[in-house]
């Protein structure tokens, strides 16, 4: 069972109850800007493209058709969510320069991964549609999870702890780029 890759620290954010969701909404609220004609206010990636505020947004870079970031409820350390800067929620709506510059910065993401981080392999996946556990299914992003020899550990079988051994704003400083 090694190749699994467990989450049982995530069901607090997947179940949230109606008071979090509205505290957590309130506060979005708060830190929205306005987004890009394409784009859908109520979307964190189309958030994240439209705020010049890198670091509170956990942007680590971008490209001219894409956006980097690092994930708020991360599998593990240095998860990365790779988007385009459109809103688009179906692989046949990207265009071909988009595709290409999406698998161009994947393949950068994952040497940066590599050179800061040392990694001994990744799981790099697509949820395409709510069905398949797309938690935004209008807006494709794929998520780029390092993967260590052995960083399971006791804690998420007894304790439905994860640990994650760095803060998320440590990590930012690593792997954001230069504005």
């Amino acid at each position: 069972m090694d190749d699994i890759l467990w989450a049982p620290w995530r069901l607090a954010y997947i179940a949230e109850n109606e008071r979090e969701r509205q505290e957590r909404s309130a506060r979005d609220e708060q830190n929205r800007v306005e987004v890009r004609p394409d784009g859908d206010p109520g979307c964190f990636l189309c958030q994240a493209v439209a705020d010049p505020e890198r670091k509170r947004r956990l942007v680590i870079g971008r490209s001219e058709n894409t956006i980097a970031l690092l994930n708020k409820f991360p599998y593990n350390n240095g998860h990365l969510l790779l988007a385009p800067l459109r809103h688009v929620g179906r692989l046949d709506r990207l265009s071909e320069t988009e595709q290409a510059e999406l698998t161009r910065e994947l393949n950068r993401l994952v040497i940066r991964l590599e050179e800061k981080m040392r990694p001994h392999g990744f799981n790099i996946g697509l949820n395409l549609g709510h069905a398949a556990g797309a938690g935004l299914p209008g807006h494709l992003h794929w998520h780029i999870v390092p993967r260590w020899n052995g960083d399971t550990n006791f804690m998420t079988s007894i304790a439905s702890t994860k640990v994650i051994p760095q803060a998320l704003e440590a990590l930012w400083e690593i792997l954001a780029e230069p504005s």
